[in-house]
C-alpha cells in the first residue's frame, strides 16, 4: 500500500516515476470516504513515453519463446496467490464489493493468469492439406505489437488480468490504463508482473482520465490493438477513433441480463440465484441479473419469497464477512442509481427498497437498499442498463413470452433459465440472444476457461477469456512450404 500522503507514480520502462508538472488525484473507500491512494494524472506526453518504452521492449519480448513467457506468467500467478488476502482487501476498500467477492476478484485473476501461462505451450495454429503435391500448408500466430488495455472499476484486478495476461503470453507489449476510481488495484496488478520478471517496458501503466490518457492511447498509430471494457457510449467513441487508423478495437460493453423462472423451477434454488445475481457486487457487474422474468403461475409465490429473504439481507461494511452487500462504487454511481429509482417510481410499482440508506456508518458512504420493482416490459428500468442494486420483475405467461421479452433489449451478454424440463433448457440455449446462457444458475459466474462476451450492443463480436482470448491479441499468418522442387501453380488449370 502507498504511504499516507505519498503519490504513486506511473510505471514506464520498468520504473515508477512521478513526472514533473503532473497533477494528482486520490481514490476513496466508497463505504467510509477514507483515502486509499494518491496517483499521477497522466498527460499525453506520459502516454507517448509509455508507448515508446513498449515499442523499444517489443522485439525482445516477441522473441522470447512463448513457454518462457508462460513461466513468467506462472510466477505472477504464484505471487498473487501469496498476496490474495492483502490484494482482496484492497479491492474491497477501493471498489466496495464485499470481502468474499474481493478475494474472488483476485482468485479469478490467479486462475486466468495460470490458464494463460499454459497457453504458452499451445498458441495453436492449424495444418491443412494442400491441393498440390509435396506442399505443406499451416498457420502460425504472431503478436500484434504494442496493445492498449483500458479497463473498468467493477472487477479491478480480474478484468485487467484477463487482458494483460492474454496480451503478454501472445508476445505483445502493453500500455495499461485503468479506471481512475480503482487505481490502487491497478498498481497491485502491475507490481505482480514486475516482481514476476516481466522485462522493463513490456508492461507500462499510465493512470489518469479517459479523455486524456484513453484518447491518447487510442489515437496513437503505434498502438496496434485496443482492448476496452466499459460503457456503450464510451466504447462507441473508442471504436470510431480506432477505426480511423484501421486498428483492431475489441469492445466488452453493457448488459441487461434476464433470469427466467419457469413454473416447474426449483424456486429455492432460483431464489438463491436471483439474490446473488441481482445484488452481488451491488448489481455492478455487466453480467448482473437486472431482469427477473417470472412465470405467472409462480409469480406471487416467488415474489413473496424474495421479499421475505430481503428482510434479512444485510447491507453494510464490505469488510465485515457477515454483510451481504456493500456500497455502490462512487458518488457518481450512487447518483445514477438513485435517478433510475426515481424513474422507476413513476413508471412501475416499487416492491422492496428504493432508498439511499442513511444514519450511522451509512452516512459516510454510498449505500443503497436492494430495490425490486414490478414493471411491465418496455419501461426504461426494464430495458436500460442501470448497473446497481435494482431488479425489474416482469410477469410472463409462458416460455415463448419469456424468450421474447428476454431478447427484446439492446444487449445480449448473459442469460439464465430455471427449469426442470431438459427439452426447454436446450431450447433456451438455442433461443436466447446472448453470448452466455446458464441453466439453473444465475447470470453471473463465468469461468475463465470459456469465452466471455456477447451480441448486439454488448460488444463488437470478439470474446475474452478461454482459448478465444489469444485471438484478440494475435495475427494469423498463413504459411505455404513447397518441397516439390519445381514451380506449382495453385488454382491454375494444368492443361
Amino acid at each position: 500500500m502507498t504511504k499516507e500522503g505519498a503519490v504513486t507514480g506511473l510505471f514506464i520502462g520498468g520504473k515508477w516515476i512521478v513526472p514533473e508538472g503532473t497533477g494528482h488525484y486520490s481514490t476513496r473507500n466508497p463505504s467510509n470516504g477514507e483515502t486509499v491512494g494518491t496517483f499521477v494524472a497522466g498527460r499525453r506526453e506520459d502516454v507517448d513515453a509509455a508507448i515508446s518504452a513498449a515499442v523499444k521492449a517489443s522485439r525482445l519480448w516477441r522473441e522470447t519463446p512463448a513457454p518462457k513467457r508462460g513461466e513468467i506468467l506462472l510466477n505472477a500467478a504464484m505471487n498473487l496467490t501469496r498476496r490474495k488476502e492483502e490484494v482482496g482487501r484492497i479491492v474491497t476498500r477501493e471498489m466496495g464489493k464485499v470481502i468474499a467477492e474481493g478475494r474472488g476478484d483476485v482468485q479469478e485473476s490467479i486462475d486466468f493468469i495460470e490458464y494463460m501461462a499454459g497457453e504458452g505451450r499451445r498458441l495453436a495454429g492449424e495444418t491443412v492439406p494442400s491441393e498440390l503435391a509435396r506442399k505443406f500448408c499451416l498457420t502460425v500466430r504472431q503478436p500484434k505489437g504494442v496493445v492498449a488495455c483500458i479497463t473498468p472499476w467493477n472487477f479491478p484486478t480480474a478484468i485487467p488480468n484477463w487482458k494483460i495476461a492474454a496480451a503478454l503470453i501472445c508476445g505483445n507489449s502493453v500500455v495499461f490504463k485503468p479506471a481512475s476510481t480503482t487505481s490502487q488495484c491497478a498498481v497491485e496488478v502491475v507490481k505482480t508482473y514486475e516482481e514476476a520478471g516481466v522485462p522493463a517496458g513490456v508492461l507500462n501503466l499510465v493512470t489518469g482520465s479517459g479523455g486524456v490518457v484513453g484518447n491518447a492511447l487510442v489515437e496513437d498509430p503505434r498502438i496496434r490493438a485496443v482492448s476496452f471494457t466499459g460503457g456503450v457510449e464510451t466504447g462507441r467513441d473508442v471504436y470510431v477513433r480506432g477505426a480511423r487508423q484501421l486498428k483492431m478495437v475489441h469492445l466488452e460493453l453493457g448488459g441487461k441480463n434476464p433470469q427466467i423462472v419457469m413454473d416447474d423451477a426449483d424456486l429455492k434454488l432460483a431464489l438463491d440465484g436471483i439474490l446473488f445475481g441481482a445484488f452481488g457486487t451491488s448489481g455492478q457487474r455487466c453480467t448482473a441479473t437486472s431482469r427477473l422474468l417470472l412465470h405467472a403461475k409462480v409469480y406471487d409465490e416467488f415474489l413473496g419469497m424474495l421479499e421475505h429473504r430481503l428482510e434479512s439481507f444485510k447491507v453494510g461494511d464490505p469488510l465485515d464477512p457477515s454483510v451481504d452487500m456493500g456500497p455502490v462504487a462512487s458518488e457518481d454511481q450512487e447518483r445514477k442509481v438513485l435517478e433510475y429509482i426515481e424513474i422507476g417510481k413513476k413508471e412501475a410499482h416499487r416492491r422492496v427498497g428504493g432508498t439511499k440508506l442513511t444514519g450511522g456508518a451509512f452516512d459516510k458512504g454510498y449505500f443503497i437498499a436492494p430495490t425490486v420493482f414490478e414493471t411491465a416490459h418496455g419501461t426504461r428500468i426494464s430495458k436500460e442498463e442501470i448497473f446497481g442494486p435494482l431488479l425489474s420483475v416482469v410477469k410472463v405467461a409462458d416460455y415463448t413470452e419469456a424468450v421474447r421479452v428476454a431478447n427484446d433489449v439492446d444487449y445480449g451478454l448473459s442469460s439464465s433459465i430455471y427449469t426442470r424440463d431438459v427439452n426447454r433448457a436446450f431450447r433456451a440455449i438455442d433461443d436466447l440472444e446472448a453470448g452466455i446462457t446458464y441453466v439453473n444458475a444465475p447470470t453471473i459466474g463465468a469461468e475463465v476457461h470459456l469465452p466471455f462476451g456477447g451480441v448486439k450492443n454488448t460488444g463488437n463480436g470478439g470474446r475474452e477469456a478461454g482459448s478465444a482470448a489469444i485471438e484478440e491479441f494475435t495475427e494469423v499468418k498463413s504459411v505455404f512450404i513447397d518441397f516439390s522442387e519445381h514451380l506449382q501453380r495453385a488454382q491454375i488449370d494444368p492443361r
